[in-house]
């Protein structure tokens, strides 16, 4: 019977020690008695999934971690989100990831308040998006909804190097004027200033925007667009190791990985992105994958992320328990039916809470086998920054971790 191979992300998990009394960060208070088992049965150390000179996203880091040299294979967040939504960009077309966010007014100057605007729901996104598409697209030009906050724009002819604008969840709290393009604009600058100024006027008396108002929920004020960049290509697993499998997120960005990766997606219903994301759903794709013959699962959970981003030290504990208990412990259950695997599980990258954004510290990585689950050898360790960070085992870049845990290359 053929190996399987186990990735199981937790997005954004692991944080800044030295920000918090005695390094007490959300893995140390968090309650993970599956994974501090994994940690102590399996081997634990740190990697770097942030190439040196390269941004800390999770488009970047979640790339080395399926084996991929960013440097060589990465051409913007937006074309990889545009594969997980199912679209094939044309050779001459350019995709944007497009936010809904949320701004402040604050003397006279926009601020970003909130680069999800308030975790808007999958049915008023795409009210606004359709909105967008009767008002502003053209045949060069064109939006496709996501999943909440997260959308795309796709625009014809415009070189994506023209135009910088940092993600949102980079700048909160900051004037907008601070980071768009200012002075001389080229034809990329001056659209995407004109499609996110239109946006906000579209967008003000929206009936999604009152109803939510009445409800007490924060507004989308405004469309931001960044990321952008041309179709990448990669060679699959399938092509490196010979692997079949599928990938299990509730994010384009992440589907769109896999599927650039060869992988087959699923879509798990009630898959959010939040933290009250279908965890059964996913744990059970990834199992029955497996028993039908596939040899490779990707399970991605983003809600850990999301809470970092949202500075709440209390929900990103609770984020950390929910993947422990509800994905680790039932999917290490469920691989009892199977003699021979191999898994990883990690974050992709940091987000501290003091930040309220990625970082590019190492992060702790748990590799575990059938066979280490069946020995009697325990190490007193738990699956913490701190004990990760005291660990032998510390891998420069993270596209070597499949060849070296999982192909033995």
């Amino acid at each position: 019977m053929a190996r399987r191979y186990i990735i199981l992300i937790g997005d954004g998990m692991a944080d800044t020690p030295a920000d918090f009394k005695g390094g007490r960060t959300p893995l140390v208070a968090a309650r993970h008695p599956n994974m501090d088992r994994l940690a102590a049965k399996g081997k634990l150390g740190t990697v770097a999934t942030v190439p040196k000179g390269m941004h800390s996203g999770s488009d970047v880091c979640n790339m080395t971690i399926l084996g991929y040299d960013p440097k060589k294979y990465y051409t913007g967040r937006a074309p990889i989100e545009a594969a997980g939504n199912g679209l094939k960009l044309a050779d001459d077309e350019v995709a944007f990831r497009c936010n809904l966010v949320g701004l402040r007014l604050d003397n006279a100057q926009l601020l970003m308040d909130d680069y999800s605007a308030g975790h808007v729901t999958d049915d008023e996104a795409r009210r606004l998006i359709e909105l967008l598409n009767k008002e502003l697209s053209n045949p060069t030009l064109k939006f496709y909804p996501g999943v909440s906050y997260r959308n795309l724009c796709v625009v014809k002819y415009l070189d994506p190097s023209a135009v910088y604008i940092p993600p949102p969840h980079d700048i909160l709290g900051q004037p907008l004027e601070k980071h768009l393009p200012r002075g001389k604009l080229n034809d990329a600058q001056m659209l995407a200033l004109d499609l996110m100024a239109k946006s906000r006027e579209l967008f003000k008396d929206h009936p999604v925007n009152q109803a939510r108002k009445a409800a007490g929920k924060k507004t989308v004020d405004s469309i931001w667009l960044w990321g952008q960049g041309k179709r990448p290509s990669l060679p699959t697993l399938q092509e490196r190791a010979g692997v079949t499998g599928v990938v299990i997120s509730g994010v384009d960005l992440i589907r769109g990985l896999g599927k650039l990766a060869g992988l087959e997606i699923v879509k798990v219903p009630g898959a959010t992105g939040y933290i009250d994301t279908n965890y059964a759903g996913k744990v059970q794709a990834g199992l029955d994958a497996l028993k039908r013959g596939d040899t490779f699962v990707f399970i991605h959970v983003e809600a850990p992320d999301e809470a970092g981003h949202a500075g709440d030290l209390k929900l990103k504990t609770r984020a950390i328990e929910l993947f422990d208990a509800k994905v680790v412990g039932p999917f290490v259950k469920g691989l009892k039916k199977f003699d021979d695997w191999v898994m990883i599980v990690m974050p992709d990258h940091t987000t501290p809470i003091k930040l309220r954004t990625h970082h590019t510290d190492p992060v702790p990585f748990i590799v575990v086998s059938a066979q280490d689950l069946k020995s009697k050898k325990r190490a007193a360790r738990r699956y913490t920054e701190a004990h990760a960070a005291r660990s032998k085992i510390k891998i420069g870049v993270a596209w070597e971790l499949l060849d070296k845990f999982f192909f033995g290359k």
